[in-house]
């Protein structure tokens, strides 16, 4: 994930995957998602240029708006024109990404005989995920994306309504659905005590949402007993989900013990 303001102790995406990157060999690698209208699409798109040469085409970006519940002030930023400064960013980072020079003339940024190289390693640049969940924005993603992920801060409800969305776009826009995956990011606590387990992701989830003031957002997790996991799980696959992004919010290493030997099993039966 990408937090740059917050309590919750986030490292940078970028850097941590650039780290992982060089600790393994074939898995890919991701940040669900960057918020790219607080980034210069510039730098941006040559830090993850760079991280796909590094990896050997192993990246896949991913991105959003953010909403409107961003300290754009501490970015420079004009809340008023976030979406505009999304697409264009997006389109600019193309640009860099696939032509030898850049003349770009935009609302935000102008190139003029600019060149960025290397190119990133996956031509014509590394799959791109959309986050989002408002109608606007899942059209948005079929137009212009490669795949959705639904937020881990939506019901698997929510989920479902928004994958629907998608789908209807995609026939809409005459696109192969089997050519635009879907995901789902669920946050997910294993524990033999499902109300201990339940208490732990709700402080969790106060700690990372408190600042957008959702209140009680415990309906978007899984919690409870490895059976209440994959339960949960298999309804997030029934919703639309193609991948499921695990996503435990405290004891990682424990948590990612007990998801691959006593949940994940359950989900091939």
């Amino acid at each position: 994930m990408e937090q740059v303001l917050g309590h919750v102790p986030h490292l940078g995406p970028a850097e941590t995957l650039s780290y992982a990157a060089a600790c393994t060999e074939r898995i890919r690698l991701g940040c669900a998602v960057f918020i790219t209208p607080l980034h210069s699409p510039v730098h941006l798109a040559k830090s993850l240029s760079t991280l796909d040469q590094l990896s050997r085409g192993r990246l896949e970006v991913g991105i959003a708006v953010g909403g409107p519940n961003r300290m754009f002030s501490a970015f420079g930023v004009d809340r008023a024109t976030y979406v505009a400064r999304f697409t264009e960013g997006l389109d600019l980072m193309r640009t860099l990404w696939t032509e030898p020079q850049i003349d770009f003339r935009g609302r935000f940024w102008q190139l003029e005989g600019a060149a960025m190289e290397p190119k990133p390693f996956q031509k014509p640049g590394p799959p791109v995920w959309f986050g989002g969940s408002r109608p606007p924005a899942l059209r948005r993603a079929v137009r212009l994306g490669d795949g959705f992920i639904g937020a881990g801060s939506n019901t698997t409800a929510q989920f479902a309504g928004q994958v629907r969305v998608v789908r209807e776009e995609l026939a809409r826009q005459d696109r192969d659905p089997a050519s635009f995956p879907i995901a789902k990011r669920v946050y997910i606590a294993v524990d033999d005590d499902p109300e201990r387990a339940r208490a732990r992701m709700a402080a969790a989830l106060d700690r990372l949402y408190g600042f957008f003031r959702l209140g009680d957002i415990t309906p978007v997790s899984v919690s409870g007993t490895p059976d209440a996991c994959a339960r949960g799980l298999r309804e997030v696959a029934d919703a639309g989900a193609e991948m499921i992004l695990l996503n435990p919010l405290f004891d990682d290493a424990e948590q990612m013990e007990r998801l691959a030997a006593e949940v994940v099993p359950q989900l091939s039966r």
